[in-house]
């Protein structure tokens, strides 16, 4: 069909609306930004690929509870650093690469969705007012719900820096000590970054399991190095006990400090004490249960549409954490995904105006990876690599801040041969305008 033909075929815009402003909703919302524009997406990473050869007229809502994006993954070092924290949490618009006419943000929280009338129902979070909004293609991206300190509560920026100046407050204060309850991968990192950056605290790890990271289908010798790392770092590592009892105790000086009871009678005490142990939640509720699994995550087909027996299943998409999918949830699956997404929301963009079958991308099960940033050094695990460890590691990975502005690391986790891409705000192009 000639392309002014087309052109007149698609002069309506289609609506999108994206429930979830973090990596897996950012990435979805650009990506289809750079297709509907006639580009390849951001994120390319086929070598084959063809950019469109039409333009399809978009508007892309954004609604999510924070006023901005915050970097996930620095969350251990953002609540402990009072720099990083400033850089970790930027808003929505302060961002150049989110400047874009047809791109605006709700925030504000999502009651409930009508699969049928493809509308949602929001809850403003400045006016506390409900409005709806009408799409065409929905993608829920919302995540799970997380508790601090595994990620801040704040919702606002101003806020958010607030909490982390007070966390840190109570670090250095923290005259007998700090105890992160919790050896999984938030844990082990907040317990490491602690002890680089107050090298004078007295940290402490416990953790209820024989082995760190024992709920991650990883390797023993995974978790093995990950315990000696922490012990050369300074943190000192208690393994299969359960804290059973923590008692406020007073001090001379004024200052806080608990009694805490292990599940073997031994007792420790602390001037502050960090719950790493949380269970993550998803934050599904605004769909119809017929949508999700018996744990609450949206069962997806390999195309990432919906593939319950709901309404116009076709026009809603799911990304990130909040999916039922394979694999340890982590931000770089989301954006993947987030990409895959766009790419197929385009496909059925495209035979909505032409009529012909959609192309999919389908997306292969995220292998069981890992890489965690333990003060001044990285370790991770691939099934290609093993485990690996160091210095350089931290670098190739992480960065000089956690993985948020870093140039490039390699990485084989879900992509089909090793290519070179950019880390989170990077690889998203958020510092560049539309």
């Amino acid at each position: 069909m000639p392309s002014n033909d087309f052109v007149r075929t698609v002069s309506r815009n289609f609506r999108v609306l994206v429930i979830g402003g973090s990596y897996g909703g950012l990435a979805a919302a650009l990506a289809l930004i750079d297709l509907s524009q006639g580009r390849l997406a951001r994120f390319n990473c086929n070598p084959d690929a063809k950019a469109p050869t039409h333009r399809i007229p978009i508007q892309i809502t954004v609604v999510d509870k924070r006023d901005g994006y915050f970097h996930l993954i620095g969350s251990p070092k953002a609540l402990a650093c009072e720099k990083f924290a400033s850089e970790a949490w930027t808003r929505f618009q302060d961002i150049p690469g989110l400047r874009y006419p047809d791109l605006g943000f709700i925030q504000g929280s999502v009651n409930s969705v009508d699969f049928k009338a493809k509308v949602a129902h929001i809850v403003d979070a400045e006016t506390k007012t409900s409005r709806t909004e009408s799409y065409d293609y929905l993608i829920a991206s919302s995540g799970l719900r997380r508790s601090f300190p595994t990620v801040p509560q704040s919702l606002r920026r101003d806020e958010f820096l607030k909490e982390a100046r007070e966390h840190m407050t109570d670090v250095k204060h923290a005259r007998d000590g700090i105890v992160v309850v919790g050896g999984g991968a938030v844990g082990v990192e907040m317990a490491a970054e602690l002890k680089i950056l107050y090298p004078e605290q007295k940290v402490t790890l416990v953790h209820s399991r024989k082995r760190l990271l024992s709920s991650e289908p990883l390797p023993d010798d995974f978790a093995e190095r990950v315990y000696s790392i922490l012990r050369d770092t300074g943190v000192e590592v208690i393994l299969g006990q359960r804290v059973i009892d923590s008692t406020a105790v007073d001090t001379t000086s004024g200052t806080r400090a608990w009694k805490l009871t292990l599940s073997d009678g031994q007792q420790l005490k602390a001037g502050h004490i960090l719950n790493a142990v949380s269970q993550s939640i998803p934050t599904s509720t605004y769909l119809p249960k017929e949508a999700l699994n018996e744990e609450g995550y949206i069962n997806v087909n390999r195309s990432l549409q919906f593939s319950g027996a709901i309404p116009n299943a076709e026009y809603h998409w799911a990304v990130g954490d909040l999916t039922a999918w394979e694999g340890i949830k982590r931000c770089g699956g989301a954006m993947h995904m987030g990409h895959y997404a766009a790419m197929n929301i385009h496909q059925h963009m495209m035979s909505d105006c032409t009529g012909e079958k959609p192309e999919y991308q389908t997306l292969q099960p995220f292998p069981s990876v890992m890489g965690l940033a333990l003060g001044k050094t990285a370790v991770s695990y691939t099934p290609g690599e093993g485990t690996r460890e160091g210095e350089d590691l931290m670098k190739s990975l992480f960065g000089k801040d956690m993985g948020h502005t870093s140039e490039f690391f390699t990485w084989t986790l879900w992509i089909k041969t090793p290519t070179q891409i950019a880390v989170c705000w990077n690889y998203m192009r958020l510092g560049e305008v539309c």
